[in-house]
C-alpha cells in the first residue's frame, strides 16, 4: 500500500506541475501558453508574407505540440482573433454572436510583420530546446519586448489554481511602460473586443473584480437596444438570459431580436404599459446586461507560479525591455567588429600584397606561417590577434575581387561600420531613452483600430437584485399536509414574498428556522407562526411564547428576540425538551386568558394576564411560568 501511495502521490504531483506550467497558466516572460508560442515559432520559421490554409500550420506545428490538432486549431483561431500576431482570411468565427470558426481546410492565415518586433527569436538571445521527439527545436518562451499577458489577456483552470487575466489597451500598456521606464506613476484598466461598460473601482491592480454592464440605446422609451456587450458574453448566452428572466417574471418584455452582425445589435420590444425606465435596472439585476468578474493575475515566473499586480508586471517588463535591447545591441556591435576586423585584413591583405608570400611555399602550415608573419607590421591596425579562421577566410578570397579590389569602398563601408558602432555605444549609454523610443516605433506600425479604447469606464452603481423585484408571489401553507411553499397547492395565503426573503417559521415543538421562501418544504401541521426575516427587522421584533409542560400541564410564557443565526438551521425558544407551545406573538401588548383544568375545589376556572408584565428574557434563558395550575387552554385577546 505504501508503494501505490508513493506512486499517486509522485505521478499526481508531476501532473500537476505539467498542467500548470505547460498547458494552462501564461509565462510572464512573453505572456503565451506553450500552444499558442509553438503555433507562433512555426509560422515564423515557415513565413513567406502569403497567406497558408490554418490545416497546414496545424499540421506543422504538430510537430512542436503533443496534443493533438483540435487544441492547435481552437488556440489559433483565438490567437488570430486577438488582432495582433495573425492577419486572418475567411470565417474566424464571431466573438459577438459565439458562432465558431470555419473548418481549418476553409480558412488562410499569415503572420504580421509586427510579430518579429515584438517577439526576440534570436538564438543567441532566446533560450532553445528539444522538441519532445527530439527531431527540432522550440523556444522556451520567446523574448517578449511587449507585456503580453496584459495585452491578449488570459484564462486557464490548472491542478488547485486558476488563472484570470484581463486584457488591456496595447496603447496603454506601452504608455504605462514609457511611465514605468520614465519612473513615473501609471495606472491600468481593462479593454475588452466587445465593449460595454465597466466600473473598475475594484478592480485592485489586477487581483480584484470589476463590474461589466452592456452598452444599452434607450432613446426610445418603448424599445431597449443592446448596441455593445459585456465581457464574456455573446449575443446568444444574453438573449438567453433574458428570454429565461422573461420567462420567470422578473423582466416584462413583449420580444426579443437579435440583428446582430458585424456590429451588435439586439432589440427588445417592451408591451403595453410598460417603459424603459421600469425594465433596465431588472435587466441589470437578472440577466447577463451586468456581470461581476473576479481577477486573478497568476503567470508562470521562474518556472514556478505567481499572483501578480498590473504594476508588478509593467515593472518587470520594463527592466526586461531594457535588458533585450542592450543584448541585441551588443551582440550588433560584436558583429560589426568582427565585420571591421575581416575588413582591416582584406584591406591589408591587399594593399601590402601579403598574398604575394604564399605563391612559394608548399604546404599548409607553411602558407598560414606566411600570412600571419606578414601581418606582424600592421599588428598596431588590427583589432584582434588573427586566428586560423582568419587566415582561413583571405585564402578563400578570388583572385578576381583581389584584381579588382576598391580601396575607396573598403573606406567608406568601414566609416559606416565605425560610425555604427559610435552610434550603438551611445545608445548603450541611454538604454531608457532608446526603450521608449523603440516603444514609440512600435506604437507606429500598430493597425489604428487596435490602439483605440473600446470598452468606456464608468462608475456604476449596481442594483440590488431585492429592491428591484416585486413581492408579488404568494407564500401559502396547508396546514392538513404540513407544507409551506410557493408552489404549495391550495392552502391558505399567508402573505406576499419575492424568491429573495427570508422567513422564519416556528413549528408546534418551538422550534423555529430562518429559510429563503421555500418552493415547498414540510413544516408539519399547526405551525405556530411565520414571517418575515430580514435580519435588521428581525431584531427589532420582540416574541412571547406562550408554551406548556406536558407533564405537569403549567403553562410558561418567555418574551426573548432572536438575533444571530444560520440559514436553514433548527433552533429552540425554550430550553426544555418535549414542551408543547399553544401561541407565538410578536405584539408587545395583548392579553391571554388560561382556561385551567377543573378541579373538585378550584373555584376560579379562567384568569386573563397582561403580556407587558412579564420581563424580556434573553434567548437561551428559561420561561417565567404563569401560575402554579394546571391549563387545559389559552385563549388570545
Amino acid at each position: 500500500m505504501a508503494y501505490v501511495k508513493n506512486l499517486f502521490d509522485e505521478n499526481f504531483i508531476q501532473y500537476a506541475s505539467y498542467v500548470i506550467r505547460d498547458r494552462a497558466i501564461p509565462d510572464i516572460i512573453d505572456g503565451l501558453k506553450p500552444v499558442q508560442r509553438r503555433i507562433i515559432h512555426t509560422m515564423i520559421k515557415t513565413d513567406d508574407g502569403r497567406f497558408v490554409k490554418v490545416a497546414n500550420v496545424v499540421g506543422k506545428v504538430m510537430a512542436y505540440h503533443p496534443h493533438g490538432d483540435a487544441s492547435i486549431y481552437t488556440a489559433l483561431v483565438n490567437l488570430a482573433n486577438k488582432e495582433l500576431f495573425i492577419d486572418k482570411q475567411g470565417n474566424f468565427g464571431n466573438m459577438y454572436t459565439g458562432d465558431s470558426a470555419s473548418a481549418p481546410r476553409y480558412i488562410e492565415c499569415r503572420l504580421r510583420p509586427i510579430t518579429e518586433d515584438i517577439l526576440n527569436t534570436n538564438p543567441r538571445i532566446t533560450k532553445y530546446v528539444d522538441t519532445y521527439d527530439g527531431r527540432d527545436t522550440e523556444p522556451v518562451a520567446f523574448q517578449a519586448k511587449l507585456p503580453l499577458v496584459l495585452i491578449m489577456g488570459a484564462e486557464g483552470i490548472a491542478v488547485g489554481m486558476s488563472t484570470q487575466i484581463m486584457s488591456h489597451n496595447v496603447h496603454e500598456v506601452i504608455e504605462a511602460e514609457k511611465a514605468c521606464l520614465r519612473g513615473e506613476k501609471f495606472e491600468l484598466y481593462p479593454d475588452f473586443q466587445t465593449g460595454g461598460l465597466i466600473d473598475v473601482s475594484e478592480y485592485k491592480d489586477g487581483l480584484g473584480k470589476l463590474v461589466a454592464r452592456a452598452k444599452m440605446d434607450t432613446s426610445d422609451e418603448k424599445k431597449i437596444v443592446i448596441t455593445e456587450l459585456p465581457y464574456g458574453s455573446t449575443s446568444e448566452s444574453l438573449m438567453d438570459s433574458i428570454e429565461k428572466a422573461a420567462k420567470n417574471g422578473k423582466v416584462k418584455i413583449a420580444s426579443i431580436n437579435d440583428y446582430t452582425a458585424k456590429d451588435v445589435n439586439i432589440e427588445i420590444k417592451l408591451p403595453r404599459g410598460v417603459y424603459v425606465k421600469d425594465v433596465v435596472d431588472s435587466l441589470y439585476a437578472f440577466t447577463e446586461c451586468e456581470k461581476t468578474v473576479y481577477c486573478n493575475l497568476l503567470v508562470i515566473k521562474d518556472n514556478m507560479p505567481v499572483q501578480m499586480t498590473c504594476t508588478q508586471v509593467i515593472e518587470y517588463h520594463a527592466k526586461q525591455l531594457t535588458g533585450i535591447l542592450k543584448q541585441e545591441l551588443e551582440l550588433e556591435k560584436l558583429d560589426l567588429m568582427e565585420k571591421l576586423h575581416l575588413r582591416t585584413l582584406e584591406r591589408i591583405f591587399v594593399e601590402e600584397r601579403i598574398y604575394k608570400k604564399i605563391e612559394e611555399m608548399k604546404t599548409e602550415e607553411a602558407v598560414n606561417k606566411a600570412v600571419k608573419d606578414g601581418f606582424k607590421p600592421f599588428k598596431a591596425e588590427l583589432i584582434r590577434d588573427i586566428t586560423d579562421e582568419d587566415v582561413e577566410h583571405l585564402l578563400k578570397i578570388p583572385i578576381r575581387r583581389i584584381s579588382l579590389y576598391d580601396i575607396n569602398k573598403n573606406r567608406k563601408e568601414v566609416q559606416a561600420i565605425n560610425a555604427r558602432i559610435k552610434e550603438i555605444n551611445k545608445l548603450l549609454k541611454h538604454l531608457v531613452e532608446y526603450a521608449i523610443s523603440y516603444l514609440d516605433g512600435i506604437e507606429t506600425k500598430l493597425d489604428p483600430a487596435t490602439i483605440k479604447r473600446r470598452t468606456k469606464i464608468t462608475n456604476i452603481k449596481t442594483v440590488d437584485v431585492k429592491a428591484v423585484v416585486k413581492r408579488d408571489s404568494s407564500l401559502r401553507y396547508d396546514e392538513k399536509s404540513g407544507y409551506l411553499g410557493l408552489q404549495v397547492p391550495g392552502g391558505n395565503e399567508l402573505f406576499k414574498v419575492t424568491p429573495y426573503d427570508r422567513i422564519i417559521f416556528v413549528r408546534k415543538s418551538g422550534i423555529y428556522s430562518v429559510v429563503e421562501a421555500p418552493k415547498k418544504l414540510f413544516v408539519g401541521p399547526e405551525m405556530r407562526y411565520c414571517g418575515f426575516a430580514d435580519k435588521e427587522a428581525l431584531s427589532k421584533v420582540l416574541f412571547t411564547v406562550i408554551y406548556r409542560d406536558p407533564q405537569t400541564q403549567y403553562v410558561y410564557i418567555k418574551r426573548t428576540r432572536v438575533g444571530a443565526y444560520i440559514m436553514n438551521r433548527d433552533y429552540f425558544f425554550q430550553p426544555e425538551e418535549g414542551v408543547e407551545v399553544l401561541h407565538v406573538d410578536t405584539r408587545k401588548n395583548f392579553k391571554f386568558t388560561l382556561n385551567y383544568v377543573p378541579k373538585p375545589r378550584v373555584k376560579v376556572l379562567k384568569e386573563t394576564f397582561k403580556a407587558e408584565d412579564f420581563l424580556e428574557k434573553g434567548l437561551k434563558a428559561l420561561g417565567t411560568r404563569v401560575v402554579a395550575k394546571e391549563v387545559q387552554t389559552v385563549t388570545i385577546d
